[in-house]
């Protein structure tokens, strides 16, 4: 029965979610029951492909992505895949009429991390995070709406504007390993190599206006959403703060991480504020 097999999808995605981001999923599960799966089916499409252009080092990277970019065609031409994360996906695809424009923007930002090591430009640089996060927001919100074109639309730009700032605090925590490892750079006129606090404070003052901008749209979600993306949102919030409190010489030799004690306080009062409607 393909009831079974989307069932047994769903759990892999589910698995994907957990395994992979334990930050991610517990603010997931803070979403409401009826949206929590289709936000774990579009983390897992999401994971797979960052993982094929970031971690398969030993293996055809190039071969293997084209490989994911054509199943995931004919996952969404024929509304199934024997790849579970993409059967998972294109259910919530088809689900919420998410535009295939999406996820063109998206395959190609990942397809950029094979080859591309160095964003010159604002333009380049703007293009890659739209891509590879600002539509990861938009897919979510699709969900969030539910259809509702309108709300869809008053909340577009801070969607954007959320995914931006998840992600480019993700450039400033994972700096060492994208310089060193995968010898990338993102930010544009910005030497890593010497990194000093005046250049560390000014992609801050960028993030921290992406977070203000996006607070605005989380505090208009739909009641089923607010709560999730909001911790999602504390928590980051709490990850630039390390990185900001952090010297810029620390920053390129070892990756900033919230401790799982902080992460726990961080839940409780994040539920506290949701409760006594402060959102």
């Amino acid at each position: 029965m393909k009831s079974l097999f989307d069932t047994v999808s769903f759990d892999c995605s589910r698995n994907v979610t957990k395994s992979y981001s334990t930050s991610f999923s517990a603010a997931v599960k803070m979403l409401a029951p009826k949206i929590r799966q289709d936000i774990y089916n579009i983390y897992g499409f999401v994971r797979f492909a960052d993982e094929i252009v970031d971690t398969f080092h030993d293996y055809n990277k190039e071969e293997l992505f084209e490989l994911f970019e054509k199943d995931l065609k004919k996952a969404l031409n024929d509304k199934i895949s024997l790849n579970p994360i993409l059967n998972s996906f294109q259910h919530t695809v088809h689900k919420y009429n998410i535009p295939i424009v999406m996820i063109d923007a998206f395959m190609k930002s990942m397809r950029l991390d094979l080859h591309k090591n160095e964003y010159k430009t604002f333009d380049e640089y703007n293009e890659y995070i739209y891509g590879s996060a600002d539509v990861v927001g938009l897919m979510c919100l699709k969900v969030f709406v539910n259809g509702d074109d309108a709300k869809f639309k008053e909340l577009e730009h801070s969607a954007m504007r959320l995914g931006s700032a998840f992600q480019k605090v993700n450039f400033l925590r994972d700096l060492k390993a994208d310089y060193e490892d995968l010898n990338r750079t993102y930010f544009p006129n910005t030497d890593l190599s010497k990194l000093d606090e005046h250049s560390k404070n000014e992609i801050i003052k960028e993030i921290e206006a992406d977070f203000q901008a996006g607070l605005e749209g989380i505090l208009k979600l739909p009641i089923e959403a607010k709560f999730g993306v909001y911790t999602a949102y504390v928590y980051y919030k709490k990850l630039l703060s390390k990185l900001k409190k952090t010297p810029s010489l620390e920053i390129k030799n070892t990756r900033i991480r919230v401790p799982d004690y902080q992460k726990v306080g961080l839940l409780a009062k994040c539920y506290v504020n949701y409760r006594l409607n402060l959102l």
